[in-house]
């Protein structure tokens, strides 16, 4: 029996804020952002309360996938800054309370890598997955244009060739398959190993790891690939026990026991995410399915999807790791999409940091920013129907020009701003006591004061319809209405004196709980 592995403690009380580097601050107004950019708003993230901030790739890079398509893993892309400013900003983070993750791309390189390079040329290399024939299936199977010859593995886009990990089954049919154990899957594995050592050595705290179900092929049940992570949670455990993994995997109860500490409930895997907020409601080509969802101004969905998927995983984690719950990230659209205004969110929001999940915020998700329609495609972000661009914006910091984002000519930009002469701002919602950026931030202080409303505290469902109810640590009465339509639930044998701690269109009447169209509130018996 192996024993059980422990979580840094900083993970289980963290509260997250995912950056997308290229729309967030642009310091040399050359119309992309930048880290120092990022580094003159860390002053924001503090007030806003987040203490551990996530940064899309960073990287050195051809930029045909947005920076997921890597060419130098210990470089920063000149676009960013250098190394340096990564430095430094990983230090004045810290000085903050805030720690530093990057995201780790470990699947597939860039077709412009050194290694590929390399391989392409040389028909004994076996960094990448080769064949002298198109295999299966035929559309990730790439001709080679170098001497080489033959055809090598895409992981995603042709320009994203697979780095060898090995296959979990052998197949006579399929000569060019090595098993995991062999030379180059195992050289793969220490390469992963050198770059997560070096960035740790730098300060950064641990990374998301992008697809990170997808290293070893033919895998079923995925069982080598969550031996390869249990792999390398074991070398952190025993060389950086602080720093952490957080994966892109999608299957919590999955993945969480293999080894990584934290992994997110996401759009592509089941119905646990989207049936809460279905982020693609109202947004034609992104992600449309205009599926119930909970968090719908029409009241039209059910927790009870939601529920089922996180009791699973949270059976399976067993307390050794934790769900992540994003608000969007850059794959998907924002909670601010079609039909569902900023007036609408808070009460997501009230769930998400309430919830025993870890939060992660995607930028501005705070202050109401919307998925923009329309938009072209930007560095490989249209994916066949799914135009991912638009949750991929400038922050809107404020009413200047660009919103505060460069002062480069608007026609410069990495992305057009929204154009909504309504668009919301940080400084516009910082100045309203009212707005939904407050609310979030009371919503994250709340939780970090708080140890029932964390990752540790224990939750009972009271209701599960609309308001949603709720009970975390025996404590503390959680009350979140979804809809438009107000809504009354019962407390049933639940009795005593209930002191709102937040309360936004919920209270506690007559041993009833009362709450209007997008209300919320928590409330300590």
């Amino acid at each position: 029996m192996t024993s059980r592995r422990s979580t840094p403690r900083w993970l289980a009380d963290a509260v997250m804020y995912q950056i997308y580097p290229q729309s967030f601050a642009d310091s040399d107004n050359d119309g992309v952002g930048d880290l120092r950019g990022a580094a003159q708003r860390l002053d924001y993230l503090s007030w806003l309360g987040v203490d551990t901030v996530w940064f899309s790739p960073l990287f050195a890079s051809p930029f045909g996938d947005a920076g997921y398509d890597v060419m130098d893993y210990l470089a920063i892309a000149p676009r960013y800054g250098t190394n340096e400013d990564a430095f430094a900003l990983v230090e004045a983070a810290r000085e903050r309370g805030i720690r530093v993750m990057l995201d780790l791309v470990p699947g597939h390189t860039s077709h412009r890598h050194p290694w590929f390079q390399h391989s392409a040329h040389d028909p004994a290399d076996h960094r990448y997955i080769w064949s002298d024939r198109v295999g299966a299936p035929v559309r990730d199977w790439i001709p080679n244009q170098g001497r080489r010859g033959g055809y090598y593995l895409a992981n995603f886009y042709p320009i994203q060739p697979a780095l060898n990990f090995g296959y979990a089954r052998m197949d006579p049919a399929e000569p060019w398959r090595q098993p995991v154990d062999a030379e180059a899957p195992q050289a793969n594995r220490a390469a992963l190993r050198k770059i997560m050592a070096y960035w740790f050595d730098h300060g950064v705290s641990g990374f998301r790891v992008d697809m990170a179900a997808s290293l070893v092929k033919d895998d079923p049940g995925l069982a080598e690939t969550a031996k390869l992570w249990g792999e390398m949670r074991d070398w952190i455990d025993a060389t950086y026990p602080d720093c952490v993994l957080l994966s892109e995997w999608g299957d919590p109860k999955t993945s969480v026991p293999a080894g990584l500490h934290a992994d997110f409930f996401l759009h592509f895997v089941g119905r646990g995410m989207r049936s809460l907020w279905d982020n693609s409601t109202g947004s034609r080509g992104s992600w449309w399915t205009d599926q119930a969802c909970y968090f719908d101004p029409d009241g039209r969905g059910s927790m009870a999807e939601f529920l089922s998927a996180w009791g699973e995983a949270d059976r399976a984690i067993d307390g050794a790791g934790f769900v992540a719950l994003p608000t969007a990230n850059h794959d998907f659209s924002r909670l601010t999409c079609g039909p569902r205004t900023r007036d609408m969110v808070a009460p997501a929001f009230a769930f998400q940091l309430t919830w025993p999940t870890l939060p992660v915020v995607y930028y501005g998700d705070e202050i109401g920013m919307r998925y923009v329609p329309g938009l072209p495609d930007k560095e490989g972000s249209q994916l066949d129907g799914e135009a991912r661009q638009g949750s991929r914006t400038p922050m809107q910091w404020d009413d200047s020009a660009n919103a505060g984002f460069s002062g480069a000519p608007a026609d410069r930009l990495y992305l057009p701003v929204d154009p909504a002469p309504d668009r919301p701002t940080v400084a516009g919602s910082q100045a309203d006591p009212a707005s939904l950026l407050h609310q979030v931030r009371q919503l994250i202080a709340l939780r970090r004061a708080t140890p029932a409303l964390g990752t540790g505290g224990s939750v009972e469902v009271l209701s599960d319809g609309y308001p949603f109810v709720y009970l975390r640590g025996g404590s503390h009465l959680v009350v979140v209405n979804g809809r438009r339509e107000p809504g009354r639930v019962a407390l049933g044998g639940l009795s005593g004196a209930f002191r709102p701690l937040v309360a936004h269109g919920a209270e506690v009447r007559d041993g009833d709980v009362v709450a209007e169209g997008f209300g919320y509130g928590v409330f300590e018996l």
